[in-house]
């Protein structure tokens, strides 16, 4: 975690757009704050004075006033900002002007770092603006003291990488302020070191802990308490709030305003947060952490460490019987798999044993206790789970290398509505893609926003120059994406566009089993054509490695699935063709939304219109952007469903996308591209 509480000097704030306010913008009248909003966005402002190549855009301008009323006025804005409107700026600077705590949201823990490293730096030193501010991530971000004691005690390290990482983890806490993992380049993200020395909501031991005195998440917190604004991510926000653990539970009721950026994530992420789930792996992690306790104070309770080894096989049974290919199942389909009831009655024996043990013992240290109130809970949620009455939806979820039991519910809006109605305070809900044509009732319904009175929405489109910059291109003949071909299909349309961009381009799928199998088709035609074209696969390195390899290459193919729709920025000529293989409909036997259709129904309701096209949608225009992200851009979108154009509702989704020309025809798709290629080329050359 970074934590900065300095402030800049008066004198500083003089020299800024400082001296033309009176007062904060939450004092002021909606006249003078437009005012004051006027002068720091005009293009001799403070902004296009501090910051290189700073345009003004009457979009960012409007979108600013408004975020400053909803902050001033404690009211909810929703907010649609196409790219390159400059959302961030739109809401940062009233944020920083308003006089207010706010605390702001962002979807992943990467946006949140350039917020806070890149971006607020930025506007913070053009305005002069003197305020404290926070970056506060979850406390599996930071290293605890105690837990990498009795790692270092325990000497049970699963391999020779995981006891090198533990001494680099070992040398780092003696020099970092933070504690924060993330400056710790050297360790992979993925190495089984960073679970033994991090702790999490279950196995932190809160005030009881022999070090919480130097604990980096308290420390962490009691700064973000102090701070001004306070930058944060969703999952946090949830975690916390959600399940009143101490910190944002202490921050939000003292802040008067929170910004939500990219938004749109918001009702998925809510929906596992007001949610129950138990997973393999935190009951892996159980029996990690019970072993390493069991050694240091309970030597002399063998029992307890000998009921551990059966605990873990009966968690891998119940692993190995859910299979290996990653999906999401209903309850009923697992229950129906051979053996699965019997390797559920056997894990629900294990902890109970194990939790009898542990009951014997939790005087003897508040690492007993905390595991002891873990294996009660985990206990507890398993049950909960296989209880048929259980109110939610029961699904099972298989990943690579964990299995999760979870219970969804059915809707979040009554309960992220209590939330808004939790205190008086502004609620900003941004994004590039909120609406669906021209309406946010979708995403207004999914949060519960309508009652008792209706919040402001307001769109604002990019100021690119999408006819003239972007083409999209829908092949005219496609089969089914739902036939056995699609794939090879897909390729051979493809195939041209890639030939023509010489690689720079995204090929974006809706599953990561078609997402295997087109990477394969299309380094067969690689290989088979002889191209130096470097061709990546998400999945076999780190995110933000396949980035920065594709940016560097200039010319590659980066085949990806969901973690590739969003949240990704390439700029220039590296990236000028986005493929997406078919409109990006959730599967409608995926467990969760099977039981939100048929709730639909009973409730007289058209699920396809009220979820499943909406939620299309918000996709569809996820991946789209993917192209063009600056001005300069050029590019071509590929859509191989036909859907798009010849079904009725495949209208509401292009119309929802940014104004492109439209083509059918693939000779006209590779034309542009080769022009574009042959741009790039000269002034390459020149």
């Amino acid at each position: 975690m970074t934590i900065e509480t300095s402030r800049l000097p008066t004198e500083a704030a003089a020299e800024s757009v400082a001296d033309s306010v009176a007062g904060s913008i939450s004092s002021s009248t909606p006249d003078s704050m437009a005012a004051t909003l006027t002068r720091v966005f005009a293009a001799d402002g403070p902004l296009a004075r501090s910051i290189p190549g700073y345009r003004r855009r009457p979009q960012q301008l409007d979108m600013a006033v408004q975020v400053a009323g909803a902050i001033r006025e404690r009211k909810v804005l929703i907010a649609e900002a196409g790219t390159g409107t400059g959302k961030t700026f739109a809401y940062l600077v009233p944020a920083l002007l308003s006089g207010a705590k706010v605390i702001v949201s962002t979807g992943t823990k990467t946006l949140q770092d350039q917020l806070f490293n890149k971006d607020l730096p930025t506007v913070r030193a053009a305005l002069g603006a003197p305020i404290s501010v926070a970056l506060l991530k979850g406390r599996a971000n930071y290293l605890c003291h105690h837990r990498l004691e009795r790692a270092l005690a325990s000497g049970r390290l699963p391999t020779r990488d995981a006891t090198r990482d533990l001494r680099a983890i070992a040398r780092f806490i003696k020099m970092t302020k933070t504690g924060d993992r993330a400056e710790l380049a050297s360790v992979a993200e993925d190495s089984p070191a960073w679970s033994m020395v991090t702790s999490t909501r279950d196995n932190c031991l809160g005030s009881q802990c022999p070090q919480f005195r130097e604990c980096f998440v308290m420390h962490a917190r009691r700064e973000a308490l102090a701070a001004d604004l306070v930058v944060v991510n969703h999952h946090l926000f949830f975690a916390d709030v959600m399940l009143r653990d101490e910190g944002l539970g202490e921050l939000l009721p003292n802040c008067n305003a929170v910004v939500f950026d990219e938004a749109h994530q918001l009702p998925d992420i809510a929906s596992l947060f007001f949610g129950e789930s138990v997973s393999t792996g935190q009951i892996i992690q159980l029996v990690r952490d019970l072993q390493a306790e069991a050694a240091t104070s309970a030597r002399d309770f063998p029992e307890l460490d000998q009921s551990l080894p059966p605990l873990e096989r009966a968690v891998r049974e119940l692993r190995l019987i859910a299979g290996n290919e990653p999906g999401r199942l209903p309850a009923q389909r697992l229950l129906e798999r051979d053996g699965f009831e019997r390797a559920l009655d056997e894990l629900a024996a294990a902890l109970a044993h194990t939790a009898a043990l542990l009951a014997t013992q939790v005087k003897r240290s508040e690492g007993l206790a905390s595991a002891s109130a873990r294996i009660q809970g985990l206990g507890e949620r398993l049950a909960g789970w296989r209880d048929a009455d259980t109110e939610g939806i029961r699904w099972g979820e298989i990943l690579s290398a964990s299995f999760t039991l979870h219970v969804t519910p059915l809707s979040v809006a009554d309960l992220f509505r209590q939330q808004i109605d939790d205190g008086a305070r502004g609620w900003v809900f941004t994004s590039a893609t909120l609406a669906v044509g021209e309406g946010f009732k979708h995403f207004i319904d999914s949060l519960g926003l309508t009652d008792p009175v209706a919040p402001l929405s307001r769109r604002w489109e990019s100021p690119f120059d999408f006819a003239s910059q972007a083409l999209l291109y829908v092949p005219d003949s496609m089969p089914d994406p739902n036939s056995a071909g699609f794939a090879e299909a897909l390729v051979e349309a493809a195939w041209p566009l890639l030939r023509a961009s010489n690689g720079r381009a995204f090929v974006l799928c809706t599953s990561l089993r078609a997402m295997r199998r087109v990477h394969g088709l299309i380094a067969d035609r690689v290989a088979g054509a002889g191209l130096d074209l470097p061709l990546l696969l998400q999945g076999e390195s780190a995110k933000s490695e396949l980035l920065a390899r594709f940016r560097a290459s200039g010319n590659a193919i980066l085949v990806g699935s969901q973690s590739f729709w969003e949240g990704v920025d390439v700029r220039g000529d590296a990236l000028q063709l986005v493929v997406i293989d078919r409109l990006p409909f959730a599967p409608p036997d995926d467990p969760v939304m099977a039981a939100r259709i048929e709730h639909w129904r009973r409730q007289g309701r058209n699920p396809f219109f009220d979820i499943q096209l909406p939620q299309a949608v918000i996709q569809m225009k996820q991946g789209a952007g993917r192209l063009i992200r600056d001005e300069a851009d050029r590019g071509v979108l590929m859509v191989a469903d036909t859907r798009l154009v010849d079904k009725p509702y495949g209208k509401v989704i292009w119309r929802s996308l940014p104004p492109m020309r439209r083509t059918r025809d693939q000779a006209t798709a590779s034309t542009f591209l080769s022009k574009l290629r042959a741009a790039t080329s000269e002034v390459c050359a020149g």
